[in-house]
């Protein structure tokens, strides 16, 4: 029988995540998927679950459609330790991919970080609080589709370290949907 830390992958170590916006613009684009499912929401969000549980920190992998309400495909806590607070980021993160259609990294960089400077530039008002400009939200682009078709969203890591696995781990969807026609 498995042990629990048999079943807890080797560590990969993640890329730095771009900081410049053509890079993560261009990141966002050449992951778009051949095409977009139930099944293949469900193997990117078990992929990526699986990549998180090597870092010894808990994260929320969110995977849902872009529209409003949204249709969940995927939602996992990666280990104990995740609260409803993981959720509130991932609500927002999703909100701010839903409305603006790029990640929220981009969004984070074009800004600076700066959340009141974003609030005022976008004319949010009393709604800013519903936006998340920090990094764990990308859209999912798929061929021929204009416009993104999903949201993937990480919340508990490191901000840069959220939005680079999303990519790492679409990239290899990417290749292994290719692979198989």
């Amino acid at each position: 029988m498995a042990t629990h830390d048999s079943l807890i992958p080797q560590p990969k170590p993640l890329g730095e995540a771009p900081r410049d916006l053509a890079t993560i613009a261009a990141q966002e684009t050449a992951h778009t998927l051949p095409y977009w499912n139930a099944t293949v929401a469900f193997e990117l969000g078990i992929a990526l679950r699986t990549r998180l549980l090597s870092f010894n920190k808990p994260a929320v992998v969110h995977i849902s459609t872009i529209h409003t309400p949204a249709h969940v495909l995927f939602h996992s806590a990666t280990r104990a330790g995740t609260t409803p607070d993981n959720d509130v980021w991932v609500a927002r993160k999703r909100s701010a991919v839903v409305r603006w259609q790029v990640s929220t990294w981009q969004l984070h960089n074009r800004f600076a970080g700066d959340e009141q400077q974003f609030a005022v530039k976008m004319g949010l008002g009393e709604r800013a609080a519903e936006y998340a400009i920090h990094g764990g939200g990308v859209p999912v682009f798929v061929q021929g589709v204009e416009g993104p078709v999903a949201v993937v969203v990480v919340s508990g890591l490191k901000q840069w370290d959220d939005h680079q696995v999303i990519i790492e781990e679409l990239e290899g969807l990417v290749q292994g949907l290719q692979r198989k026609g």
